[in-house]
């Protein structure tokens, strides 16, 4: 995938689209959209969109870190 146009944490949005999602992880759109239809990813649901709160998704990407202490009791 091409290059984030964010270079800091600060610099992303206070919700994060699929899209964003999809290039923070460098992974797909469909696998993107599979991670957010689970039930433990921290997805904001408004109508019909859905977006991740870009605190939570800092959180979630930790407590699934391999070698994190959170989520691994």
């Amino acid at each position: 995938m091409k290059e984030s146009v964010y270079k800091s944490y600060d610099e992303l949005p206070l919700f994060l689209s699929a899209k964003n999602v999809a290039e923070l992880l460098d992974i797909s759109i469909s696998s993107t959209y599979e991670l957010m239809n689970k039930c433990d990813f921290p997805v904001l649901q408004i109508g019909s969109r859905k977006v991740v709160p870009k605190e939570k998704f800092r959180e979630w990407v930790e407590d699934h870190t391999s070698g994190s202490e959170a989520g691994h009791e």
